[in-house]
């Protein structure tokens, strides 16, 4: 961490220069400087891209950045803000810090939090920001946090863990046993020290495959921004053995969708399937993320227009966890007759359990992207290909 970063001319340099051409700045000479332009840079780069997401700290003066790595992979705070209100209690540690924004916001909740980060720059930084921020609460650890737990006795309210999703070797994972730290293999310790655990992970991660790695999971969350699926959170309660809660949001600036369900229940449910009536639903990205296919359909009385298409239908307009339609008419899959029908020349398409990409309907039909039409080409209950104009019902 170089403290020159923080002097006044260097503070305005970066927050002149957030809009600036990065090419053209590292061109200049920036005079009266005490470092490399390309340091400064870096702190440009990163706290642009902390402007939407990190909005708190984007607004702070005198924040410092770490690399704009760090920043990409760290939660956002409307997520974080989200995952603060599913704990709270005496105290929490957070064993895999990173920048600190789960914990700034577990911190509103918790009388006392550890944040632990093995990296020393990052953690010297995330101590200074949280001076900055005012977050009196938050004990900062220079260290690894499961060897942190070993070397202590503490009984903690909960413990939070956002494991790396890379191995040693950088390379992608898919198996909670494959990341850093491994979780499966520390559940013993981490439940000698706390009865609740909240595990982040990617959205990548099956949740099967989760089930099956870990024990005594209560409730999964999948957490959805502006229908882009960006965590699952895993919550597990020492000794529990019940049946295991999906709870699914997708927030927005509007309003957030949830919907849950109960995970055993879902291969149980029998579900009635339909033509296209008057309405077209299109479930958000954190209920396709879940499985909840069947559920979805009987919880809100809906109709499935096939097994795999995973759109459903009404004759009544319903509140609906996602995207809804009110349906102008259907084709059969024909692009003659498609094109006697349709006369524009831009549509919003979708493919739902159909052969052809949406790129090869755009260039089969000579369609832009956009405009007040949808068009969603699947499969209905009798394998019949079919294509559904419909306009989309603003909330």
């Amino acid at each position: 961490m170089n403290i020159s970063i923080l002097n006044t001319k260097n503070q305005e340099f970066i927050n002149n220069n957030l809009n600036s051409n990065i090419t053209s700045l590292l061109l200049k000479e920036v005079k009266n400087t005490s470092f490399e332009i390309k340091e400064l840079i870096a702190q440009i780069e990163a706290k642009k891209k902390a402007e939407k997401k990190l909005p708190t700290w984007f607004l702070a003066e005198n924040i410092y950045y770490p690399n704009k790595l760090n920043i990409e992979q760290t939660s956002s705070e409307a997520t974080a803000l989200f995952k603060s209100h599913l704990l709270s209690g005496h105290s929490l540690i957070d064993v895999t810090g990173g920048f600190g924004v789960d914990c700034y916001y577990f911190s509103k909740r918790f009388k006392h939090v550890t944040h632990c980060e093995i990296n020393t720059s990052l953690s010297h930084i995330v101590k200074h920001n949280y001076n900055v921020l005012k977050a009196d609460n938050i004990n900062c650890e220079q260290t690894d946090g499961i060897a942190y737990l070993k070397n202590n006795t503490t009984k903690y309210t909960a413990i939070y863990v956002d494991p790396s999703r890379r191995n040693d070797s950088k390379g992608k994972v898919f198996m909670l046993s494959d990341c850093l730290p491994n979780i499966p293999e520390h559940l013993a310790l981490l439940f000698n020290r706390t009865e609740n655990i909240l595990i982040k992970t990617s959205p990548l991660l099956d949740l099967s495959i989760g089930i099956n790695e870990l024990r005594h999971v209560k409730t999964i969350y999948c957490v959805a921004l502006n229908n882009e699926v960006k965590e699952l959170l895993w919550v597990l309660e020492k000794d529990y053995e019940g049946t295991i809660e999906i709870e699914t949001i997708n927030i927005m600036k509007a309003k957030p969708h949830t919907f849950n369900f109960i995970l055993q229940d879902e291969a149980l449910i029998t579900v009635e399937y339909s033509a296209p009536l008057t309405y077209l639903y299109e479930p958000n990205a954190a209920i396709l993320k879940s499985g909840a296919f069947n559920s979805v359909a009987n919880q809100l009385q809906l109709k499935k227009l096939h097994k795999h298409s995973h759109l459903y239908t009404s004759a009544h307009l319903i509140d609906f966890p996602g995207r809804s339609f009110k349906i102008e008419t259907v084709l059969d899959y024909n692009l003659k007759q498609f094109k006697r029908v349709f006369k524009e020349k831009k549509a919003n398409v979708t493919t739902r359990n159909f052969p052809d990409s949406v790129s090869t309907i755009r260039n089969k039909l000579k369609l832009s992207d956009g405009g007040e039409d949808y068009l969603f080409f699947t499969t209905n209950d009798n394998n019949k290909k079919i294509i559904i104009l419909c306009k989309k019902i603003t909330a």
